[in-house]
């Protein structure tokens, strides 16, 4: 099915507008949250082979897209209040949610701050229950485990992450930002020519990449503490079916964190390995991908669709 690229606003309370994409369908409905250096374009290909009983809903969130930036995010729990103004203004209910990196998270959190709504969630290549963490950057170039950064004007001034990645940002440095996904996320397949162009296009409409550092950084639903902040054992607060989704040499998220996320769910995740898989499934291996999210899906799913 083709996914128009024309995008819908809603306008939230707290003075943010969010723009979205609606792929119709049936009667199930599936709310897509996308991750860093993207949008809501980026689901293109999933919400063009997800079954068509499935109506399907991505959002820009706060910074991405055509959605504004008013006012910069300090916690993961911006962008989940975010999503639950933009669900309740347009009248949604009994839906599943798949978390792409630091969607992920955010659906996550989204969970446990709003734990009537969602029935489901897919957590994709996503940030880990404790977080993403940012350590200094040695002079060598190396990282300095031992130096967590806790605050956000750490990671603004960050020589080793921050400052490069907004430096292509500020320069609209398509080449260079084609050269960071190859070699981070498009490692085994990459988009036909002329959408990656238009994914290029979108990477260039973020306006929030070091306040994203901060907030995935600072994200903690364990029960661990670490440098950057307490565990709130939140993710015990999670109790929908979960699906962990993750790539077998993902370069930008790895085993590590998806471990932890194993781990803090305590054995009440689902967890499945996609074979031959990075960052980006979606480009990798869409069949295997679509495969795993619809069989999750139908297993006692009764997912009522978006009919405003």
């Amino acid at each position: 099915m083709t996914v128009s690229d024309k995008l819908k606003v809603v306008n939230l309370p707290n003075g943010e507008t969010l723009s979205y994409r609606v792929r119709s369908g049936g009667e199930k409905l599936l709310l897509l949250i996308h991750g860093n250096m993207t949008s809501s374009k980026h689901w293109d290909v999933l919400m063009e082979s997800l079954s068509p009983e499935y109506t399907i809903i991505a959002p820009d969130l706060r910074g991405f897209g055509n959605s504004t930036y008013h006012k910069r995010v300090q916690h993961i729990r911006d962008f989940s209040a975010d999503i639950k103004s933009f669900i309740d203004l347009l009248s949604l209910k009994d839906f599943s949610m798949a978390g792409w990196s630091t969607g992920g998270a955010i659906a996550m959190q989204f969970c446990i701050d709003y734990p009537e709504y969602c029935n489901k969630i897919i957590l994709l290549a996503s940030a880990s229950t404790r977080g993403y963490p940012f350590y200094k950057t040695k002079d060598d170039g190396s990282v300095d485990l031992s130096h967590r950064f806790t605050t956000i004007e750490e990671i603004e001034a960050d020589k080793g992450r921050t400052l490069p990645m907004q430096a292509l940002y500020d320069s609209k440095n398509r080449e260079g930002l084609r050269a960071v996904w190859n070699a981070a996320i498009y490692t085994h397949n990459q988009p036909e020519e002329n959408r990656y162009e238009d994914y290029i296009d979108d990477m260039l409409t973020q306006r929030n990449l070091a306040d994203i550092y901060h907030v995935l950084n600072t994200f903690n639903i364990s029960h661990l503490d670490n440098e950057a902040a307490k565990g709130t054992g939140e993710v015990d607060k999670i109790n929908v079916p979960v699906l962990i989704l993750y790539g077998e040499r993902d370069y930008v998220v790895p085993l590590q964190m998806t471990n932890e996320i194993i781990e803090d769910f305590g054995g009440r995740a689902k967890a499945v390995k996609l074979v031959n898989c990075g960052h980006s499934p979606l480009i990798d291996d869409l069949k295997q991908l679509t495969d795993h999210i619809e069989t999750f899906l139908q297993e006692g799913s009764d997912n009522r669709a978006f009919t405003g």
